[in-house]
């Protein structure tokens, strides 16, 4: 594999081997317009590297952060199961913290409010902070208040003088996001009332390997962290971690409960120990893991193939559900055009009309299905199987299958 120039973005040691390479893929959420399809696309390397004294599992940054998150064309408020999810979240830690009606709180990388609404309405004193600009305007409108900037130490510092320090910070699902994680960290750290606490929620990178769940990996995604690497990630900013518990969102989840390092009433839970160890043994500090891996998700791009191909030799239809960005680098890396799937479908009207990045296969409303009944329709964002599924349940009335292609080829009966 090729030897870049470069070193772990957290803890400076050099990165001298990618342990995963995917090839060259567009950016994921670098959707297509019609106009658009005359002029190349920007492909950029696709690998990731494991560094072995701080143990994070991370990509090159291939492209400034405006590029990808400026103007962003993933609504969360689209995905019923998140909304669920985010619900259950909040009414919970409400009841965990305590938390009074004006309590402050801020949550990072706020979408379209989909969280901090439910928050609201329970009488806390919330703000968000979105960088992609639409996404913000969305909150806005919708009455949540909002700053439209990446976070770090400067933003910190002026929420925290303007509207003072909450008792909560939830940043969920961003982490991996973020390019500059000692500024981002170091944000979490000025920010952050005495007594407070932080709540992390990530892609558990023990699932990306366990499950082979490789197409959580793209450009936007600049991290995959193991309870081991946020640990060491926040000590490095005097924060501890002192609660961990599983989640089942995004294939495999995990929420991080962390506290200031100072804070001596925080104690920490022993799920959190009995998570490291489990991350041991699983070896998620060995290069070599990670090159298992690699096989295994060649061997996952043969079996799709085999399978679009065929099926298009026996005159089958295949179409893909969910305009998702996993599902992006799934297309890209097994080289996977229009030849072989005829569309894809998207609940979200912000991707409908538009084309996937890479594939160029044209995006249309959920109603396409009812109207071409295909013969297989290829769920993308595997995630969200079930909720898809029930939604599409009518596929059946024709003999239509449902299909997923991670951790393998499976065709739902």
């Amino acid at each position: 594999m090729p030897t870049p120039v470069a070193s772990c973005r957290l803890c400076r040691a050099p990165l001298p081997h990618a342990v995963i390479d995917l090839g060259a893929t567009p950016l994921a959420n670098a959707y297509l317009r019609q106009d658009d399809l005359g002029r190349v696309e920007a492909y950029y390397p696709l690998r990731a590297y494991l560094c072995e004294q701080c143990l994070l599992l991370q990509l090159e940054a291939v492209a400034a952060p405006e590029s990808i998150f400026g103007h962003y064309a993933y609504f969360s408020s689209f995905s019923r199961t998140l909304l669920h999810h985010s619900e259950q979240f909040a009414n919970g830690i409400i009841d965990r913290l305590r938390l009074k009606p004006g309590a402050k709180l801020v949550e990072i990388a706020s979408n379209d409010g989909y969280l901090l609404q439910f928050f609201q309405a329970r009488g806390l004193d919330v703000l968000g902070v979105e960088p992609a600009r639409n996404i913000a305007a969305a909150a806005v409108a919708r009455g949540i208040p909002t700053v439209s900037r990446f976070f770090g130490t400067e933003v910190a510092a002026e929420i925290a003088l303007e509207r003072g320090k909450p008792v909560l910070i939830v940043a969920n699902n961003v982490v991996a996001h973020v390019p500059d994680l000692n500024d981002f960290i170091g944000g979490v750290k000025v920010l952050l009332a005495p007594g407070g606490t932080l709540t992390l929620e990530f892609h558990h990178a023990l699932c990306l390997v366990e499950q082979a769940q490789f197409d959580n990996i793209y450009h936007e995604h600049f991290q995959y962290f193991s309870l081991a690497s946020a640990k060491n990630a926040l000590a490095a900013h005097g924060m501890k971690i002192v609660d961990v518990e599983e989640l089942p969102t995004q294939g495999g989840s995990i929420r991080v409960y962390a506290a200031h390092a100072e804070d001596l009433s925080a104690t920490v839970s022993p799920r959190v120990e009995a998570m490291l160890v489990r991350e041991a043994q699983a070896g998620l500090a060995n290069a070599e893991t990670y090159r298992a891996l690699a096989v295994r998700i060649a061997a996952i791009k043969l079996a799709l193939l085999e399978f679009l191909v065929s099926a298009k030799q026996a005159g089958k239809s295949v179409v893909c559900f969910g305009a998702a960005a996993k599902g992006n680098t799934l297309l890209n890396y097994c080289g996977v055009h229009a030849d072989l799937v005829d569309y894809a479908v998207d609940s979200s009207p912000h991707k409908q009309g538009l084309f996937l990045p890479g594939s160029r296969i044209p995006i249309h409303g959920p109603s396409r299905i009812d109207e071409t009944r295909p013969d297989y329709v290829l769920i993308l964002p595997w995630n969200l199987c079930q909720e898809i599924t029930a939604q599409m349940a009518g596929i059946r009335e024709w003999g239509g299958q449902f299909v997923v292609a991670v951790p393998e080829l499976r065709v739902l009966r």
